[in-house]
């Protein structure tokens, strides 16, 4: 005789006789996942015709938000007002990291607006300055570097010589 059910076998006034994925629905949770607690044996179930129908207390099913949930007692309430505190506070925590990427946002925006004003001095270029090379006792030039005397030299040559 399974939970609920009246002498003769079948579900009492307070169990309901569902499908698998009526259950499911029901409960909340996979067809697959209720086929797991059927062969666990934590729901109680019954086939018929070939057909596995799971038996539902109707006196232990809650509404929490839009989903039915199989409860037992006073610990499922406990358990469900510690959630929706959880649910609360992560909420709150949403909103601040909300807040403070909004911030970093702006700041940022603030940052690229002046970078123009940073890169461009609006001065006037002057002659290019430059810096004799110091005569080398190793053997002749190479045609390639001759050609390039004329040249103005890069920054990081005048900078740190070479």
């Amino acid at each position: 005789m399974c939970v609920g059910e009246d002498r003769t076998g079948r579900p009492g006034p307070t169990t309901r006789r569902v499908t698998v994925s009526e259950a499911a629905d029901i409960i909340g949770i996979s067809a697959e996942a209720v086929r797991m607690r059927i062969r666990r044996g934590t729901l109680p179930s019954e086939r018929h015709e070939g057909t596995v129908y799971v038996i539902l207390d109707t006196d232990r099913t809650k509404r929490v938000g839009n989903v039915s949930v199989n409860v037992s007692g006073d610990r499922t309430d406990e358990l469900l007002e510690a959630l929706r505190g959880q649910v609360h506070d992560l909420r709150d925590q949403l909103q601040a990291e909300r807040q403070g990427h909004a911030e970093a946002r702006r700041l940022l925006a603030a940052a690229l607006e002046r970078i123009p004003a940073i890169e461009a001095p609006a001065e006037t270029p002057e002659a290019p300055e430059t810096v004799e090379e110091p005569e080398r006792a190793a053997g002749p030039r190479s045609a390639g570097r001759g050609a390039q005397e004329g040249a103005q030299r890069p920054w990081w040559r005048r900078m740190f010589g070479g």
